[in-house]
């Protein structure tokens, strides 16, 4: 499974971010990991410098074999939130899908 960050111009894509959100993602994803071919990570920052309440956005898509992506958003006030939210919208969108793939 490969995995890429992205951030947009407000949020730095240091090595720490893209390593711990690689740790994660390998870790909730692992059981996926037959199916799943490359998740992609894009956050941002949807008010730039102005701030505000849940201006973060993290945005996950999985490459499935055989199936269309699949994606969550999830938005927050900080970008460990939004990335957390994320990934549990994600593990429940995979959950669903697959089980469905697996009935047929």
């Amino acid at each position: 499974m490969k995995i890429e960050v992205n951030t947009d111009r407000h949020i730095e894509g240091s090595n720490r971010l893209i390593a711990f959100c690689t740790e994660t993602l390998e870790a909730e994803f692992d059981r996926f990991s037959d199916y799943i071919t490359r998740i992609d990570v894009h956050f941002s920052d949807e008010n730039g410098a102005k701030g505000g309440d849940d201006d973060k956005r993290c945005l996950i898509e999985a490459k499935l074999k055989g199936l269309s992506p699949v994606t969550t958003t999830n938005h927050a006030a900080n970008l460990d939130d939004a990335f957390s939210g994320a990934i549990d919208k994600m593990a429940s969108v995979l959950d669903s899908t697959l089980s469905k793939m697996r009935r047929h």
